[in-house]
């Protein structure tokens, strides 16, 4: 199904516009000067934000080149972790659904740029890279999707319930937009704690028009909870077009009385300004929604090929001139902070990380089948507590 022109025009915008403004002097490789890591770079994001019922932040980030290098090496992890689960998934050693975050990178790592380990992230089933975002390593991650023990949900959670309280991470969800309240919940304990922190609630453009969405939005309003609401619009629910599935896709006016703002997700630094912009407003004021205009390049999942209902030119077209990745390559190059050559080298120093990580989770064993009854709450099944001192274990079976 081929997009109408404007849709099309909105999809692909490009590269070119992300420009340097300033410097404070020229940069050379920061592999030759640690100084330069700590240069202030002053970067214009490709496209303006649109607010709702708020004034948005300055289009002008400031960051640097240790900033810029790291942004380059944490999303080409990304796209390389997703590429071999692919993989992986083909030959059968991920099973079950398993969804790609592969295009969308720029959110999890600019998010992340904004942020503490302090505030806590809760998303839905697309949620590999955004675990790795908070701190969780490659092989967790593999052997999580591989159901092994030494997975971070212990092997049994699987590709749709990663999981990192101690970092903030209150997992994927399974269930479209059930998340949201989540995250609501976890704001207002952020608020009764009165520890400044904040919760971004994520979901995206398919899980918009879900009533629970709209409810835990009026409660944080009512209590003006430190909750940031993220849509990330890869512009298909599913197999549906947004434009299809919602009468009004301008999803982050969709709050009517809490402010919005739509930010450009294939700008990582753009990215980095609105959470950091959102996280001061939520503080302040309460909850806001940022909507991130992105895309994903595989289908929905890996049951969907992602061909039936958008072009291939598409597709092409937005990896041509919206590739996150692509845009921070490009200024790294523009800025002479490092080189071609050198940024191969961390491309191929990263396959090799993922193959490691891939090799050492296909050794780690299956989880113990006693593992089946813990974690289960219902009574008269699972794990229980007994003896005089209630020391001793003991597993109860169906």
């Amino acid at each position: 199904m081929a997009l109408s022109t404007s849709l099309r025009s909105n999809l692909i915008k490009p590269l070119t516009a992300l420009t340097a403004l300033s410097s404070t002097h020229h940069l050379r490789s920061p592999f030759s000067s640690s100084a330069d890591d700590t240069t202030v770079l002053t970067i214009e994001t490709s496209v303006p934000f649109i607010g709702h019922r708020c004034e948005p932040p300055s289009r002008n980030v400031e960051t640097t080149p240790k900033e810029v290098l790291g942004f380059f090496r944490d999303m080409a992890l990304m796209r390389r972790m997703e590429i071999a689960s692919d993989s992986l998934y083909k030959s059968k050693l991920i099973r079950g659904f398993c969804h790609l975050y592969d295009g969308q990178e720029a959110v999890a790592v600019g998010m992340e740029a904004a942020i503490t380990r302090r505030d806590c992230i809760i998303t839905a089933y697309r949620d590999h890279c955004i675990y790795l975002g908070r701190g969780g390593t490659l092989f967790e991650c593999f052997s999580e999707l591989m159901g092994r023990q030494s997975g971070c949900s212990k092997g049994k959670g699987g590709s749709m319930h990663f999981y990192k309280k101690e970092n903030g991470f209150y997992g994927g969800h399974g269930i479209v937009g059930a998340q949201i309240p989540l995250g609501c919940g976890l704001a207002f304990a952020q608020k009764y704690s009165k520890d400044e922190t904040v919760t971004f609630a994520m979901y995206g453009d398919g899980a918009a028009n879900q009533g629970q969405l709209f409810e835990a939005l009026n409660m944080a309003a009512l209590w003006d909870l430190p909750a940031i609401l993220v849509c990330e619009n890869n512009h298909y629910g599913m197999g549906t077009a947004e434009w299809r599935a919602a009468k009004s896709p301008a999803y982050y006016k969709r709050g009517d009385y809490v402010p919005g703002l739509k930010v450009d997700g294939m700008d990582v630094l753009a990215v980095k300004q609105a959470c950091r912009f959102a996280k001061e407003h939520a503080l302040k004021n309460g909850p806001i929604i940022l909507e991130m205009d992105t895309y994903r390049y595989h289908g929905h999942s890996m049951s969907d090929p992602g061909s039936t209902y958008r072009t291939r030119d598409e597709i092409s077209g937005v990896r041509q001139e919206r590739d996150a990745i692509e845009r921070v390559r490009k200024l790294i190059l523009s800025h002479e902070l490092s080189t071609e050559a050198e940024l191969k080298s961390i491309e191929k120093e990263i396959r090799g990380q993922v193959d490691d990580a891939i090799a050492r989770a296909k050794e780690s064993p299956m989880p113990d089948p006693s593992e089946l009854f813990t974690n289960v709450y219902v009574k008269g099944f699972g794990i229980e507590v007994a003896g005089a001192d209630r020391k001793e274990v003991r597993g109860v079976l169906p």
